[in-house]
Parts: structure tokens; C-alpha cells; sequence
């Protein structure tokens, strides 16, 4: 991968009234260049909007009419290991109904969405190898069922680069404090410069959303003086170290985290943004996550994820129908929102869209009114990014339980992303103990079909 030369920032801190000192120190400020993808992208930046704890798919994006007709029943197929047993088939309450010039079949309990359906291409045959959420947290953000491995999120940021010097690559919008979800946005042994940057999207205010995001004691032109200090007594320990990634790292952490005190402070404000616009999306962490997500796309972040909640609320092991009803009420508008205004924007066609959670959920029942784990067919889907709208890929069986047609695994919904960012999946790696590491470890076949 060749880079390309960052274009000057001396008139970005020149505006900003720092001084001669923040001119010079323009000069010196080598952040993680922007790279050049394998061959042409058709997107250039991902938005995931992460529903952890796992939808029910034949609640939303894939009608199962057999379903209410044989309520009460149970098949052979329910036999299939999932995480805890299951009883008879529970019926679905909800009805389906055809949208958009392409027709396709979105439930009642999102009319908003359903408004978008010709931007929707709706993969119904996922799988993935684990029914239990950490593994399968981890295969769907990492490509394994253990932690401590790249992200998606990373390795788009080791392989593109910054398209905006001044912000992260890679932001992970989480409302409370996950500590026991960072691992999902790390760098694993990728420079640590691609680690998600995590911030609590319930404060609005950039300043408690971001911690120590301006400095209360040192000027900038003072912040810059001592920047430059740091930069020269850590390129001379640098030498005696030569390749050393985490030095590498640490330096240019430190020179976005200064310069991001100048540019996040207006992107992670979106109280700038009209209230006509601000309406639109709605109230609540999640449609705050949606706004910040565009705001960050257009900003030039490669990679941005909104996770719905702090925990699995799609975890709906009981009172599944009822739970349902409120988080359909809840990601709606939002999520119609947010492609929209991306569509209005002129930011749909080269920002790829993804929606969906860790895996799906059963169609029989659990403590009578719940829903267990269901690894072996579930649904996700994209919009914008250089994938075809208004369709529906693959297929499940008559009742939901497995993927049947068209099969998607994890690692081939990984492969058709890197390929829609310019990457054949095969040849973005990285050396380490011993072998050529990649996102998709040995597997993934790019799903042509849904290409635009």
C-alpha cells in the first residue's frame, strides 16, 4: 500500500490564532498518513449501528408466516444447539408488508425504516459459529471467537489511513462505561494508533464526552512549545529503537489528541446542528449516536460505530414481544433518519450503512414469552457503499431456524466490507507470530450478488 502526501495543516492552525509556535510545530506533525486502497473503493467509510444482544429477524426483515400457523408446534428443527433450550414455536405478532418500487417486505414496527426500503439491501442467511454473546461479539467485530485481535474497525484504519488528520480514524459510540466491552474495538497487535476511540454518547456536551479534551492550564502556543519538546526527546530515544511500533504509536496519539482539541470540539457537538435536523433524528442515546455518526462521516472518520445500549438490550430471553416493540419504537427514527440526511448529503453512495447485531434469535419459545440464542440464521443489512438497495439476499428456512440459500458467514460479510473499501480480504495483512494475519483468518468469499 503507498501512501500518499498529507496536504499542509499550516492553514488549519494558522486560523485557529495559535501563534508562530502552533505554525512551526505545523511543520512537524506527521500523523498516520492516508493510504491508497488496492484498487478502486466504493465506499470510503463505514457507519455500524451495533444491536448487541441479538434481533429476531423474523420479527423485522424476514416474514415467516409459517410461523403463526403452526404456533404451538414443535419441529425437528428445533433441535439445533442454541445456548439454552427452547419449547414450541411461538407465533409473531407483527405484520409485514411490501415498500419501496422494489417491494420489499419490512415489519409494522418500523414504518420509518420502511420509507428507506429501496436503499435497504437486507441479508437474510447470516451465521455465525457460537451462540453465546462473547464469542459471538468477538467473531462478528474481530473474525475470531476470542478477543484480543484487530477489529473491523482497525484494520480499515491500518489500511486506509486518516482522511482527517485532526479526528481518530475509528470511533466507538458506547452510552455508559463498557469496560467489559473494550476488547471490541481493539487494535489487538495492529499499531495502536487504529484502536477505537470510545466515547459516551449520553453526555452531549464534547467536553464530558471526550475526558481532558481541552487543557485548562497551558495556551496552545504553550501546549504546541511542549508538543515540539516531546516530539525531539522522543525522536532521539526513537533512534536507539528503531521500528518500534508502540513509540511510533504513542507519538502520534499524542499529536491527534492535540489537535483534536481544535476540530472535535465542533464535530462531536451536535448541538450545532440545526433543530430541524436535531428533530428529525429524535431524542435518546441512540439517536444522539446516529447524529454523531453522520458528523463524524462527513468529517472524513473511516470507521464509526453506534452500539445500541450498554449491555444486550436486544437480549430478550423473556417479555420478548413487548421488549421488542419498545426498541423497534427506539432505533426507528433514527436509523431513517440517519440515511436520509447521509442520501440528502450526497454521503449514502460512498458510505456503507450496516445494521444488525452478534446473531439472531430462536423462533420457538423460552419462559413462555421469551426468545433464545440463534447463531445458525439471522439477518443483517446495508445501505449506500456500493451495495445494491431494495432487495433481500438469501434465505432461511420456513419457520427461521437456519440459513439455507445463499449462506453468509461472518467472515464472507467481512470480505464483501474490506471489498467495497478497495481490499481483497486476502492480501490486507499483517505479519505476527510468525504468520500473515488478516481479518478473515482462512475463510470469506465476497458476496458478489449484492454489488452494485
Amino acid at each position: 500500500m503507498k501512501t500518499q502526501p498529507q496536504p499542509s495543516r499550516r492553514r488549519m492552525i494558522q486560523s485557529t490564532g495559535g501563534g508562530l509556535g502552533l505554525l512551526a510545530l505545523a511543520d512537524m506533525l506527521q500523523a498516520a498518513p492516508e493510504r491508497t486502497p488496492q484498487y478502486a473503493p466504493k465506499a470510503k467509510r463505514v457507519i455500524q449501528l451495533f444491536m448487541n444482544g441479538g434481533p429476531f429477524q423474523c420479527d423485522l426483515f424476514d416474514p415467516k408466516p409459517d410461523l403463526n400457523k403452526f404456533a404451538g408446534q414443535r419441529p425437528p428443527a428445533a433441535d439445533l444447539r442454541t445456548e439454552r433450550p427452547t419449547g414450541e414455536l411461538m407465533a409473531v405478532p407483527f405484520k409485514f408488508s411490501k415498500h419501496g418500487r422494489s417491494g420489499l417486505e419490512i415489519s409494522e414496527l418500523l414504518p420509518n425504516t420502511a420509507k428507506c426500503a429501496d436503499d435497504l439491501c437486507v441479508i437474510r442467511s447470516m451465521y455465525t459459529d457460537n451462540p453465546n454473546h462473547g464469542p459471538a461479539l468477538f467473531m462478528m467485530n474481530n473474525g475470531t471467537l476470542t478477543p484480543n485481535r484487530p477489529t473491523l474497525g482497525a484494520w480499515l484504519s491500518y489500511g486506509l489511513g486518516s482522511e482527517n488528520a485532526n479526528l481518530p480514524n475509528y470511533v466507538v459510540c458506547c452510552p455508559g462505561r463498557p469496560v467489559r466491552f473494550s476488547e471490541l474495538w481493539s487494535n489487538g497487535f495492529l499499531p495502536g494508533e487504529h484502536q477505537g476511540m470510545y466515547v459516551n454518547h449520553t453526555n452531549l456536551s464534547p467536553q464530558k464526552m471526550i475526558p481532558f479534551l481541552e487543557n485548562t492550564t497551558r495556551s496552545p502556543e504553550r501546549q504546541g512549545k511542549q508538543l515540539e519538546l516531546m516530539r525531539r526527546l522522543n525522536k532521539g530515544h526513537q533512534a536507539e529503537r528503531v521500528g518500534d511500533p508502540n513509540l511510533e504509536a504513542r507519538i502520534r496519539s499524542m499529536e491527534t489528541a492535540y489537535r483534536m482539541q481544535i476540530e472535535a470540539s465542533d464535530a462531536f457537538d451536535i448541538s450545532r446542528e440545526p433543530l430541524k435536523v436535531r428533530e428529525s433524528y429524535g431524542q435518546g442515546h441512540f439517536a444522539n449516536g446516529c447524529l454523531l455518526a453522520r458528523r463524524l462521516a462527513e468529517r472524513g472518520v473511516r470507521f464509526t460505530q453506534v452500539y445500541y445500549g450498554n449491555g444486550q438490550p436486544w437480549d430478550t430471553h423473556s417479555n420478548h414481544t413487548a421488549s421488542t416493540r419498545n426498541l423497534c419504537q427506539d432505533i426507528d427514527q433514527p436509523v431513517a433518519a440517519l440515511l436520509t440526511d447521509l442520501k440528502q448529503r450526497g454521503l449514502l453512495e460512498d458510505t456503507l450503512v450496516i445494521w444488525g447485531g452478534e446473531f439472531g434469535r430462536t423462533p420457538t419459545t423460552e419462559n413462555a414469552d421469551g426468545r433464545d440464542h440463534n447463531p445458525w440464521g439471522f439477518t443483517t443489512w446495508m445501505a449506500g457503499g456500493g451495495v445494491r438497495g431494495g432487495m433481500a439476499y438469501g434465505a432461511t428456512d420456513e419457520f427461521g431456524f437456519r440459513s439455507v440459500n445463499d449462506k453468509v458467514h461472518v467472515h464472507d460479510l467481512h470480505a464483501t466490507i474490506l471489498h467495497l473499501m478497495g481490499f481483497d480480504h486476502e492480501k490486507l495483512t499483517y505479519r505476527y507470530g510468525g504468520r500473515d494475519m488478516r481479518l478473515t483468518d482462512v475463510s470469506g468469499t465476497i458476496v458478489r450478488k449484492i454489488l452494485a
